[in-house]
């Protein structure tokens, strides 16, 4: 019974490397694919780097204390980059920070309005929960075989998995927010001539921002969560002194490097926090 099954093996592999195969047909789509999000990160990296890393730093803690009207915070945010700086990580730190924020960005774009068409379509929800559950608990490791080969090495394949693996959560929460709005709330817009899409901006969006924020913030750790998989096809940032780190056994480095995107998620969590939800917990 068993030598039966493993005969007649369904060809899910050849499969996709047939797909794969014919993907690359269209070698020059994705050449131009590549170069765009490349010229996006390095253009925004080199921005970031032109700016003194004081000044910069600075411009981020007074971002940080308008936003959240919050000392400690300003202090810490302070702190940890001027110890970044110190152990010579700021380059890598800045080159992490433009690959977290695209990522980041295109999957809040995609994933926000994919989220608010589930949440009014619970045919389409129930379509892409399969799917999201996949992309969830696939592997890392497995979007990277693809992306390698159709986009080669470099930001392009890093980027696109961390969006594939990170663009669940707001899709998920979104989806969560939009459907959570009481029904009383919609009547009483609708009972006032709101229409569907002043429905959706006036009344849904605004309740369900903390979530939809939720949403945000969870994306954004979970892109950074990717830096060090993305070293190991070529992205630039936090990852790569680590994956050298794990090569060499050089601890100081490894450590330091490690630090260094400690330091850097906690203040992107605290930053983009939502402000009315923080002073509440």
């Amino acid at each position: 019974m068993e030598d039966w099954i493993t005969t007649y093996k369904i060809p899910l592999g050849r499969t996709m490397k047939q797909l794969i195969d014919a993907l690359q047909a269209h070698s020059r789509l994705f050449d131009a694919i590549k170069d765009a999000i490349g010229f996006l990160v390095d253009g925004l990296t080199r921005i970031l780097l032109f700016v003194p890393p004081v000044l910069l730093v600075v411009l981020i803690a007074g971002l940080a204390y308008w936003l959240h009207r919050s000392v400690k915070l300003t202090v810490f945010i302070l702190a940890a980059f001027l110890l970044i700086i110190n152990l010579g990580y700021w380059e890598a730190t800045v080159q992490t920070i433009s690959l977290v924020g695209w990522s980041a960005l295109a999957s809040v774009l995609i994933g926000v309005p994919i989220g608010i068409a589930a949440a009014h379509r619970p045919w389409l929800y129930a379509a892409l929960r399969p799917v999201l559950d996949l992309m969830q608990t696939l592997p890392t490791f497995v979007y990277l075989i693809p992306t390698v080969v159709l986009f080669g090495l470099g930001a392009a394949p890093g980027l696109i998995s961390t969006v594939i693996f990170a663009i669940p959560a707001p899709i998920r929460l979104t989806q969560l927010g939009i459907t959570s709005v009481p029904a009383p709330l919609k009547e009483a817009g609708e009972s006032f001539g709101a229409t569907r899409w002043q429905l959706l901006w006036k009344v849904e969006i605004p309740h369900a921002l903390p979530t939809i924020m939720a949403g945000v913030t969870q994306c954004i750790m979970l892109c950074l969560s990717m830096v060090v998989i993305a070293a190991l096809v070529g992205a630039t940032g936090l990852g790569t002194p680590i994956v050298r780190a794990l090569g060499s056994m050089n601890v100081p480095m490894g450590f330091e490097a490690g630090l260094s995107i400690v330091l850097l998620a906690i203040v992107l969590d605290r930053v983009c926090k939502s402000p009315e939800r923080r002073s509440k917990s």
